[in-house]
């Protein structure tokens, strides 16, 4: 049974700027799967394909019902990291909105199989993202439920170039959060809650490219956190609690940033990570 709770149900997903899928570039695929499996209880088969090989699938449930993604490293200067893609209606157009807009094109539009039509990309800071076209067969990632990506945030040090640029490439409109505590902005599509952003400060190093981060629903932030660390995941963030709920933040064994989050059982379609 899937949660019925959250900001964020599958039925948006096919709407234009929505998170539509994760995937995971590791150096180390089996050792990638196993640490997943360990935390989230999923399942995974292996997708053959002509233009990246091999593609691993995880699955939570149901077979073929995908939640996140796997594959190797393009060449070892791509670090280990978690690529978050967005909902589009055009992938050729949106590349040309990207460039124009002064991002960077890493991975031309590409079709996979029948599932979808993708391109990945740097924004002008030099946070990688992709597009996602769903296919032919229609299907789009289950994001929002059960155990996969719950929310979707960037890190950032110029909030007001990614403002510009992300509502230039996906129609979001920013709205700043009204505390004195942090500074925190929360995008929206279409009137929904689309992802968070929040500034690198002085506590993050110079030399830190900035950087879009999942957040995996888990029904206790505390006991994952805990089984992650036992599995070899270094914790950047300990269990802390916000208004969505209870969420840690940390690096799997490979070195690749993701997060998780228990949401509050009250938590209705208008909340997110975002709202600390």
């Amino acid at each position: 049974m899937r949660a019925a709770t959250g900001w964020y149900r599958r039925r948006y997903v096919d709407m234009q700027g929505m998170p539509s899928w994760a995937d995971l570039a590791s150096p180390d695929l089996e050792s990638s799967k196993a640490f997943y499996r360990g935390l989230f209880g999923w399942d995974s088969y292996t997708l053959s394909g002509d233009t990246f090989g091999d593609y691993e699938v995880f699955i939570d449930g149901a077979p073929g019902l995908g939640v996140a993604g796997v594959q190797g490293l393009a060449d070892d200067t791509q670090p280990p990291s978690w690529t978050c893609y967005f909902r589009v209606d055009d992938v050729d157009a949106s590349v040309r909105t990207v460039l124009a807009e002064g991002g960077q094109a890493r991975v031309d539009p590409t079709d996979i199989a029948h599932i979808a039509r993708i391109a990945l990309f740097a924004d002008p800071e030099g946070a990688e993202f992709g597009v996602w076209q769903p296919g032919p067969s229609g299907e789009t990632a289950l994001i929002g439920d059960r155990s996969a990506a719950r929310w979707v945030e960037l890190r950032c040090r110029d909030a007001a170039e990614a403002e510009r640029f992300y509502g230039a490439v996906f129609g979001w409109s920013a709205e700043s959060l009204d505390d004195p505590r942090f500074s925190y902005t929360r995008w929206r599509a279409g009137g929904q809650l689309v992802a968070g952003m929040a500034p690198m400060d002085d506590q993050w190093p110079a030399d830190h490219p900035s950087h879009w981060t999942p957040y995996f629903e888990t029904a206790d932030c505390d006991a994952a956190t805990a089984r992650a660390a036992g599995m070899g995941a270094r914790i950047r963030f300990p269990p802390t609690r916000i208004d969505a709920g209870r969420i840690s933040l940390m690096t799997d064994p490979t070195g690749a940033r993701f997060g998780v989050i228990a949401p509050h059982p009250r938590e209705d379609s208008h909340g997110g990570a975002g709202d600390h």
